[in-house]
């Protein structure tokens, strides 16, 4: 009562003292001070300077503007005000501004501030490093930084982080810029002089060119050809200007192909200029993320009574907003009118806004809390600054609110709008496509608003009118339909079976809409309507087809409703056409003679047309029949005499002339030769030969095997079944017809229809930086279509210099001839510098009739001659024919003139043209291709609308292709651009400009920029929603972006996306149009945590040196008497963990921190999550395969394994250039990694992985079995394979050092036979898990149990995520005082997997759901022991138990203790009869058999149980108790003595003597807190603890309080602290 009564007379004292002339207020003001709490997180690598992240940020915009930026930097002078930090970034800002346009220019300025493009100087730093490192230059450098590490290793127990490879590398021989030409390094401009005079030479023999990157910054006048100079240097240094003048010099001679990676190596700060150094001196603390203080409910004292050690805080200086409105005080307007009484005033506010905190209100206060806040945001002068005010300081500001009278009509609205949304709900859309609330963070939006502004800057360029730019950004693509449906419909089909007209169905019922029923799974719906179409496409000479015949034959005579079908095709045919392209393989039939396929052809269209189709069906049966009979093996294709067999038993019963001279007579005429080659044809059209055999199920192409049929009926049913449900199929429509027609395509190609994402370019920046290649382009036409608008263009890259480029050109000037209205063709020749004169002069002739004589209607005619005519005469010619040039030009003329082409135009231009021109020219088009996409010259590629497309294989990619390309890209990219852009009315052109040329050009630009958007496809109608008294509305005509939201104020997503759009308030000041959703009946109050959101500022940056102090989350006045806990709030791929806090951080009362007025806690980014899915085509995923990821020198640094549950995996990684490959062992044994679409079976490939910002990486992979391992299981179970395991050989056998998995603390594992401190034995590995000081001091009571009870090597496990920065600091010396081993791992928390809120729950969560991932893959076996348990018995006897078999063991409860009979849950009700007479285990202790655990999916199994049972509420009450008691019918428990774990609350004390644990279970009847019971009931307790304390004490250089709290003073202390509660009470009921 003392407080109250005291902080009560110190209002009245503020009072007097206000009113007054009284001065006593300030000695009660620091009674009840009021207190802060500070947060921020670091990068854990040192800062990179600013000028350098500006470079990288511009070249973002564009590549160029990172060179305009250096010269325009190496030009600028040194002001005065370059010598602080703020001075310098409004330097730095201002030149990037001069290359940007606005808005442009203001999330540059934002982006520099959030330092986004740190992380890519971090990858620099990596790459600076290798080079540096693969040189024996730097000797003396590198012996001295070994001496360094020692002497450091011996003061750091420590164990460095192998994963920041991008430490800074230390200058070389004091030297800050060097060059690297793959051959040696130059420290020297001189050098590099002596160098170009002949790259080659000074190289040697062994010379390879440093590997290039696609973020690397080549100069823009390099030559592609030319030798690679990478020079590692900064800007602002003086030997960086040096180079770079000397370089750029060389590259515009064509000298060298230049390029940059700037790099600041440590110690060369004092040689850069003034602004180099701003952002290298600290840390680099980042923004962009949340931190909560919640309000923590405490019902069982869980709080350390270890004194808190009073620690240095500093200050917060900034100053807090005093015009928001406290109680009905503006405390701005009383300061302005009373300065001289600001510290009184201060203390009055201070115990207002301390006293204001509530976090429970009645029930009638809080019915209207929602409508009343929307109401107060709507009406504030800042509603967005009020709506994050309110939503983040909720518990200081709810009193107020609920006495606030409320508007009906605002009330009424929400209302409404509540009936097209659920209450609650939040929603975003940037420019109409649908961004997930729960995974935005700031950096992705920066990134998605960029891009857009982007390509508004472009558009704008290209003098589109801004009403159009807004239209272009906000349309989206039609959904992306991967649904292509190959069009068979032709006369090649033979349909066995009509459902529709075959008396064999006729007694199915013909009602279409039971299809609708629902049936037990697996049944059948037997309808009589084709509705399910499958079409076989086979070879009926091979293995493959035959038994898909037999398949067919099978099913249909079990009435299997379906419609079956073939197509008959002859592979042999089909590979002639291929060699002698079509026109030439009819003629050729000689070889024809042994072609069995044909054969049957023949003979099946023969027995179809004079006996039937069933007939025809049962020959090819017969031929399988024959074959398999006559080898006894099926393992060989049919032979001659098994078809003729076949025919004579098929035909036999029907015929009465003997049916050997009808087969002769059938051979020697040929008959039918006309239908069979059609048929193999229309296949090779379709292009479904190269599958051998595949399944058409309605058109969707599929394997042809029994379980794929099923798989695409059940693909293909929920489709029918919608169609049917909204009247598009009525029992009349043709199901095949309507599907074919509507996403019908002519031509199967896996590349161009694939699964995965295409590749695209914007070819926006090329055409608009000017650069000619792309304006130059003369296109060409179909006949008679050369003014029409042609929304697609196709750019060929060709090679004329390989047989494979005129192939492609053939296909291009032949897919023109077949006609296409609305595509036009473009062709880019790329010719070696070394070329022959002939293909030089091909090239010119093919450009002079594009430019003058494509309107005429033979010139595609001659070009393809011409085209033949090179190839002839020249592809094989020997050197002095291909030197004979008048030749060639002379059949030039001929062919010109035969084709109505004026030969004298030729004759006039020929002779005369520049060789060196030319080949200057042709050098532009390949140094675009290389810019564009990434290849040296030489490449074939076809680029449609900026999707780009290297044919794999030249020989079947045809005109129809081209056609295919057309169709698609038209409908899924291009068709919805095309009809904005024809509604535009070109006014500020020239009209002689706007040519039907002209558009097509905008539309290309526009198509392929606009596919580069990384963005959904999702979309919702904002519109419907009321927005007149309850949204706030921003509206600026002159913005591209739009935002709409929908947001409910008082919610987690309400707290973060205040901060957010206040941001893109301030920098790009969009149109914004934000609906408030609040729930409209609150029974509880929506938030009890106060919210900050990190933004950076301009303030960070300091006026007065060159210090960045970085963004920080700041609480101002929070509440003294509640406790507290701090959570953080950051995007999905970081890792951080809290490095410095003194304070408890689980457990903050204030009221504690004595004299300090601000709590400091401060995190480290640990590292960023590498997540990915892992696919095996037709298969489920390849669950338990290994993946490893290293840089090209280490490749294997982290490990981690596949889980079934989609395949996902997740790896921790830092900026950099890393490499994934497949582990070695069993899993490259079975698998190769499949790289975009072609596994090739050779080598093993690496996927190279860029980490390059803050944003993370989802990686899918694709792993394909090697051949002839098809069959064979990845995950070897013991029982099945003894012999295996002798060899060492088993799937988990250690075939190299596993790295542990995730990146540790504590030293490597020990030896078998002798660990530290002379334990011998076979090592024991124990789990635990521990959050807060309390759970941390009986951690390491804990853990000296264990080693007082042993005598063999220890190593303990500890989940990083929750550690204290004091228990990290502790443990590597406790280690090496009690000889044991430690490694901290951690995982994050999958994001689909349904995710808790609360901290307890998550820690429960990490005991049970993650034990196949987090460990080391090396680790067999391991065992969880709670933290506040105590150890008598030796561990190593549980942890050699025979567990028989199973993944896991746990101690049944005990039962004894009867007084606990009502609280025994599991004897009553759903636990009863789910147990089924199996006990339920208590999860305080719990044996992992991982190896066990791994084979059988166990961690998949539990994780779809909790799935499934999370999602409600009330189930999965002790999280971690009740998962593995609930799955142990599917994942079996081995029950383990009872003397395993005793604990007074349920087992009673009779059995304790027998007891090797005991463990400190809450008890729900007296809620004894748990220091008080732990001192009751364990005698040997308090010696360990005073042990660990007093260890502790030794070494955080604290004093230990050795007096030992008496009984009756701790049970006053738990009076004391307001009965507090601890979640992991319930974990052990």
């Amino acid at each position: 009562m003392g407080t109250r009564l005291r902080s009560g007379l110190c209002v009245l004292i503020v009072l007097v003292g206000l009113l007054g002339p009284s001065g006593i207020g300030s000695v009660c003001a620091q009674n009840r001070r009021p207190k802060n709490v500070q947060a921020a997180v670091r990068a854990k690598w040192s800062g990179t300077p600013l000028i350098l992240e500006a470079g990288e940020l511009l070249s973002k915009e564009w590549k160029d503007l990172f060179w305009d930026f250096i010269e325009v930097w190496l030009h600028s002078e040194d002001g005065l005000d370059s010598y602080t930090a703020k001075g310098c970034l409004k330097k730095i800002v201002e030149h990037g501004r001069s290359l940007l346009s606005e808005p442009l220019a203001s999330l540059f300025e934002f982006s520099l501030m959030l330092r986004s493009a740190s992380p890519r100087l971090v990858l620099y730093r990596q790459l600076a490093e290798e080079s540096l490192s693969s040189f024996p230059l730097a000797d003396d450098v590198i012996s001295n930084n070994e001496e360094t590490l020692e002497t450091n290793s011996k003061m750091e127990i420590k164990k460095s982080d192998p994963l920041l490879v991008g430490v800074n590398p230390k200058s070389p021989g004091g030297k800050c810029c060097w060059v690297d030409t793959g051959g040696s390094l130059f420290f020297d401009t001189a050098e590099v002089l002596l160098w170009l005079q002949n790259p080659t030479e000074l190289a040697g023999d062994s010379f390879q060119q440093p590997e290039l990157f696609d973020f690397d910054h080549v100069h823009i006048d390099s030559s592609v050809e030319s030798p690679v100079a990478i020079l590692y240097g900064a800007l602002g240094t003086d030997c960086f200007r040096k180079f770079h003048v000397t370089l750029v010099e060389a590259a515009r001679e064509g000298k060298v192909k230049y390029v940059v990676r700037p790099a600041l190596p440590s110690g060369c700060e004092e040689k850069i200029g003034h602004c180099g150094t701003v952002g290298t001196r600290d840390s680099l603390n980042l923004g962009g993320y949340g931190v909560e203080l919640a309000m923590k409910n405490m019902e069982y004292k869980a709080m350390d009574d270890s004194t808190i050690k009073k620690g240095v805080t500093l200050e917060d200086p900034r100053t807090e907003d005093l015009s928001q409105e406290v109680r009905g005080f503006i405390f701005s307007k009383i300061l302005e009118r009373k300065p001289e009484r600001t510290s009184e005033i201060m203390a009055f506010r201070d115990y207002l806004l301390s006293s204001t905190i509530s976090d429970t209100l009645d029930v009638w206060e809080l019915k209207d809390l929602g409508h009343q806040t929307a109401q107060r945001i709507v009406h504030a002068s800042d509603p967005l600054q009020s709506m994050q005010e309110i939503s983040q300081n909720f518990p200081s500001i709810v009193s107020s609110l609920s006495r606030m009278k409320l508007n009906d009509s605002v009330k009424d609205e929400i209302i409404a709008n509540q009936r097209m949304i659920p209450p609650g709900k939040s929603l975003m859309a940037l420019n109409g496509a649908l961004i997930s609330i729960d995974d935005i963070d700031l950096y992705l939006l920066v990134d998605m608003v960029h891009q857009d502004l982007l390509l508004a800057d472009q558009y704008s360029k290209l003098k589109i009118p801004h009403t159009i730019i807004r239209k272009l950004l906000s349309t989206l693509p039609p959904p992306e339909s991967n649904m292509f449906r190959v069009d068979f419909r032709s006369t090649h089909v033979h349909f066995l079976n009509n459902l529709e007209e075959d008396a064999m169905y006729k007694r199915w019922r013909s009602n279409i809409n039971e299809i609708l029923m629902p049936v037990f799974p697996g049944q059948l719906r037997y309808i009589r309507k084709n509705l399910f179409h499958a079409v076989y496409v086979l070879d009926p000479g091979t293995i493959c087809g035959l038994e898909s015949i037999d398949m067919i034959a099978s099913l249909y005579e079990n009435n299997f409703p379906m419609r079956f079908g073939v197509i008959l095709y002859s592979s042999k045919f089909v590979k002639q056409i291929e060699i002698n392209s079509d026109s030439s393989a009819k003629e050729n039939d000689s070889q024809n003679e042994e072609d069995i396929s044909s054969l049957i052809i023949r003979l099946f269209i023969y027995i179809k047309e004079n006996h039937g189709i069933k007939t025809a069906f049962h020959f090819l049966g017969n031929v399988n029949k024959l074959r398999i009979e006559a080898d006894g093996s099926a393992d060989d294709a049919p032979e001659m005499h098994h078809v003729e067999g076949a025919f004579v038993e098929t035909v036999l019963p029907k015929v009465k002339s003997p049916p050997q001279d009808i087969l002769l007579k059938l051979e020697r005429e040929k008959t039918f030769m006309e239908e069979s080659q059609e048929s193999s044809m229309f296949v090779f059209k379709l292009g479904v030969a190269k599958l051998q055999c595949c399944l058409l199920m309605n058109g969707l192409v599929f394997d042809s095997n029994e379980e794929s049929l099923i798989n695409a009926m059940n693909d293909e049913l929920p489709r029918i079944q919608e169609q049917v449900y909204y009247g598009h199929i009525q029992s009349r429509t043709d199901v095949l017809d309507k599907f074919l027609s509507e996403n019908g395509i002519s031509r199967y190609n896996p590349q161009i229809i694939a699964n995965g994402k295409p590749k695209f370019i914007s070819l926006a920046t090329s055409i608009l930086g000017g650069e000619s290649v792309l304006n130059d382009i003369n296109y060409l036409h179909s006949p008679e279509t050369m003014d029409d608008l042609k929304p697609v263009t196709h750019l060929l890259s060709v090679d004329a210099a390989s047989k494979k480029g005129m192939k492609l050109l053939h296909e291009g000037l032949r897919y023109l001839i077949e006609g296409s209205k609305r595509a036009r063709v473009g062709v880019l020749f790329s010719v070696n510098s070394d070329a022959h004169l002939s293909s030089l002069l091909f090239v010119k002739v093919f450009e002079i009739t594009a430019s003058s004589f494509s309107h005429k209607k033979n010139a595609l005619d001659f070009l393809d001659k011409l085209c033949s005519l090179y190839e002839q005469n020249y592809f094989f010619a020997s050197p002095t024919a291909a030197e004979n040039t008048q030749a060639f030009l002379d059949k030039v003329y001929e062919v010109a003139e035969a084709n109505g082409l004026p030969s004298k135009a030729f004759k006039s231009a020929l002779p005369e043209f520049s060789i060196d021109q030319l080949k200057k020219h042709v050098n532009k088009v390949s140094k675009f291709v290389y810019r564009q996409l990434g290849h040296e010259s030489g490449v074939n590629a076809v680029i449609t609308n900026g999707r780009v497309m290297f044919p794999s294989d030249e020989s079947s990619f045809l005109s129809h292709d081209l056609h295919l390309l057309e169709s698609v890209e038209l409908k899924q990219r291009i068709k919805h651009i095309v009809e904005i852009i024809e509604e535009v009315s070109w006014q500020d052109i020239d009209p002689d400009i706007v040519t039907s040329k002209f558009i097509s050009d905008v539309m290309l630009i526009v198509s392929s920029s606009m596919a580069m958007r990384d963005r959904s496809s999702e979309t919702a109608n904002f519109d419907i929603l009321n927005a007149q008294y309850s949204a706030v509305v921003f509206s600026n005509e002159n913005s591209t972006v739009h935002i709409d939201a929908v947001v409910d104020p008082l919610s987690p997503s309400g707290q973060k996306l205040s901060s957010i759009l206040r941001v893109l308030q301030k920098y790009i000041q969009p149109s914004m149009r934000i609906v408030l959703n609040p729930l409209s009946s609150l029974v509880d109050l929506p938030l009890k945590n106060y919210y900050r959101y990190v933004v950076p500022t301009m303030d960070d940056f300091s006026s007065t040196n060159d210090m960045i102090n970085g963004p920080k989350a700041f609480f101002a006045n929070m509440p003294l008497s509640k406790t507290l806990t701090m959570n953080l709030d950051v995007p999905e791929p970081w890792l951080v963990e809290p490095v410095v806090a003194i304070h408890d951080l689980d457990n903050i009362l204030l009221e504690n921190l004595g004299d300090t007025r601000t709590l400091q806690a401060v995190f480290d980014l640990e590292a960023l999550v590498l997540t990915g899915h892992c696919s095996e085509k037709g298969h489920d995923p390849p669950r338990g395969l290994q993946l490893i990821l290293g840089t090209q020198s280490t490749p294997h640094l982290v490990d981690t394994v596949v889980m079934a549950n989609l395949g996902y995996w997740q790896m921790k990684v830092s900026p950099g250039v890393w490499y994934l490959q497949l582990a070695p062992g069993r899993s490259t044994e079975l698998y190769v990694l499949k790289e975009d679409g072609d596994g090739s079976q050779e080598k093993l490939l690496s996927k190279r992985i860029t980490i390059n910002d803050l944003r993370g990486k989802v990686v899918h992979l694709e792993v394909v079995k090697k051949k002839g391992k098809e069959h064979e299981k990845l995950l070897v179970s013991d029982d099945d394979d003894h012999s295996q395991d002798k060899q060492g050989n088993s799937w988990n056998s250690n075939l190299l050092k596993w790295a542990s998995g995730f990146i540790g603390g504590g030293s490597e594992s020990t030896s078998v036979e002798q660990g530290k401190g002379g334990r011998v034995g076979k090592t024991i590995n124990i789990f635990s898990i521990a959050s807060g000081h309390l759970y941390e001091r009986f951690l390491k009571i804990m853990i000296l149990s264990v080693l007082k009870n042993t005598r063999r090597p220890v190593k303990f496990w500890f989940i990083k995520n929750y550690l204290s920065p004091q228990f990290k600091n502790v443990i590597p010396h406790m280690a090496q005082e009690y000889g044991f081993d430690y490694e901290l791992v951690t995982y994050k928390w999958p994001t689909w997997l349904h995710k808790q809120k609360e901290k307890q729950r998550i820690i429960w969560a990490y005991k049970i759901l993650f034990l196949d991932v987090i460990f080391p893959i090396s680790l067999e076996k391991v065992i969880f022991v709670d933290a506040d348990q105590i150890v008598r018995a030796d561990m190593g006897e549980l942890y050699d138990m025979d567990i028989k078999g199973r993944p896991l063991a746990y101690t049944p409860f005990c039962d004894n203790n009867k007084d606990m009979d009502g609280y025994r849950f599991w004897r009553q009700g759903f636990w009863k009869d789910h147990l089924r007479g199996k006990q339920y285990h208590i999860s305080a202790l719990y044996v992992v058999d991982l190896d066990k655990f791994r084979e059988t999916a166990a961690g998949d199994n539990l994780r779809v149980f909790y799935e499934s049972l999370s999602k409600d509420p009330n189930s999965l009450s002790n999280l971690d108790q009740d998962l593995p008691n609930y799955a142990q019918h599917m994942v079996p428990i081995f029950s383990l003595p009872q003397e395993w774990l005793w604990c007074e609350s349920w087992c009673g004390n009779a059995t304790k003597s027998k007891a090797k644990t005991i463990d400190l279970c809450n008890n729900p009847m007296t809620k004894e807190p748990k220091l008080q019971g732990a001192r009751r009931i364990v005698s040997e307790w308090p010696d360990l603890d005073l042990e660990a304390r007093r260890f502790t004490a030794k070494i955080l250089g604290d004093e230990v309080d050795l007096q030992e709290p008496s009984s009756a003073q701790s049970q006053s202390s738990t009076r004391d602290s307001s009965s507090e509660e601890d979640l992991e009470s319930k974990s052990e009921l």
